[in-house]
């Protein structure tokens, strides 16, 4: 494109019009693009903020990765997991025992995981202790048989600290009257809150030693738990594991374990961006009709330049700028308030919420009372790319029109 089509598409987008009306909707084109862009800059940080937020909280409780037997038992566990610390990206280790269970107190009875730990070791592959509403999870100590329950959990049970909650083993004993199921009792040593629904109704924490006796395990495990110095190496570091320790093992980490949940969130975030992109595929080709109206305004222009030897393709451009200044002014304003406030959204929904007396996420019904916000640079690059790329297709008819304007017919009643 030669400095004469960029000189005098300039000049025309500048020029005030004899038609105030393709100024007016110029001006409608631009605000649209504008909104639109910010509203997919804004809506894509809020998910990744969710999809972020979530993660820490499921990895907060679940293992990057987690080596079970074949038999969901591991004999040698200390050897597995002396073997697997020796990876570089391993960060820490915990044996668990895992069972389903009955518990009971009172009249209440719910079914939950029971999760027998090493306190001091578990803490080291999961938060647990950050997430602590009562008690500590140091209190569940060997032969003691305490217990802590999720918060939905000990909400069900009705039980509080102190309070005795009998675990219903699934292995039975054989008695004389036939086969009884083991009851053990337990005393409530500390209750936890993750803001994952599944955990805080459906955990039970116990210490590794009482979990072997109840589930007669002996010195066997169910399987030992690892933490890593990156999560997003997990698959990777799984695969090296793999290779690298012998036995009848099977190695799962937490994007095999939750690939359903964030594959649902990622298809989501997609789906949202298709939906909001139309708000600017609209606004983009609102620059069609701008064009048009400045294509007929502009047909006497039009007819001078083409006797002044201005040729079909240079007449063409000279509208492409034109409607890609609206489209490229709009993306700059929205890409620059879509930026702006996806970094400020923690200050701007309080003001809102301030404002108009209300609350989007009352933490009486959502864990994640906050909205969560964190902004991808390729978000902002895909979004602007996309939103000018469509703004380019728009001017291309009108442009064309333009270019096919006969200088003759033009001319004759000027």
């Amino acid at each position: 494109m030669s400095s004469f089509e960029l000189f005098i598409g300039l000049r025309y987008t500048r020029a005030k019009r004899r038609n105030h009306f393709i100024s007016f909707i110029s001006m409608i084109s631009m605000a649209g693009i504008a909104l639109g862009v910010a509203a997919l800059i804004v809506v894509l940080s809020v998910m990744n903020g969710f999809q972020d937020e979530l993660r820490s909280r499921i990895l907060g409780v679940a293992s990057h990765i987690q080596i079970t037997g074949g038999d969901n038992t591991l004999g040698n566990w200390r050897a597995t997991m002396a073997e697997a610390k020796q990876h570089p990206d391993v960060l820490a280790a915990a044996p668990y025992i895992m069972a389903q269970n009955m518990l009971v107190y009172g009249q209440a009875v719910q079914g939950a995981i029971v999760r027998g730990i090493l306190p001091e070791m578990e803490n080291r592959v999961a938060q647990f202790s950050t997430h602590m509403k009562h008690g500590s999870l140091d209190e569940l100590k060997a032969g003691e048989f305490g217990i802590v329950l999720g918060s939905e959990l000990a909400r069900s049970l009705g039980a509080k600290l102190g309070d005795k909650v009998v675990v219903m083993a699934p292995q039975g004993q054989v008695t004389p009257a036939g086969i009884t199921p083991r009851l053990k009792q337990f005393v409530v040593k500390g209750v936890f809150e993750v803001g994952m629904y599944e955990y805080d109704y459906g955990l039970a924490l116990i210490h590794l030693d009482d979990a072997a006796k109840l589930y007669r395990m002996g010195d066997q495990v169910s399987g030992v738990r690892l933490a890593l110095n990156d999560l997003y190496q997990a698959p990777k570091v799984s695969r090296a594991l793999m290779a690298s320790i012998k036995g009848d093992l099977y190695i799962s980490d937490w994007t095999q374990q939750h690939a359903n949940f964030f594959r649902a969130i990622q298809i989501e975030k997609n789906v949202m961006f298709i939906i909001l992109l139309l708000i600017v595929a609209v606004a983009a080709f609102n620059i069609v009709s701008t064009l048009v109206m400045a294509v007929t305004d502009k047909q006497a222009d039009i007819a001078i330049l083409r006797t002044l030897g201005a040729s079909p393709g240079s007449i063409m451009k000279i509208f492409i700028v034109q409607g890609a200044l609206i489209g490229v002014t709009g993306l700059i304003l929205g890409v620059t308030g879509g930026v702006l406030l996806a970094v400020n959204i923690d200050v701007v929904v309080p003001a809102i919420e301030r404002l108009f007396g209300m609350q989007f996420l009352a933490k009486d019904v959502y864990y994640i009372s906050e909205l969560p916000s964190k902004l991808h640079v390729m978000d902002v690059v895909y979004v602007a790319a996309v939103s000018f790329s469509l703004t380019l297709v728009a001017t291309l008819y009108p442009s064309y029109r333009a270019s096919k304007t006969n200088p003759a017919e033009a001319l004759r009643y000027e």
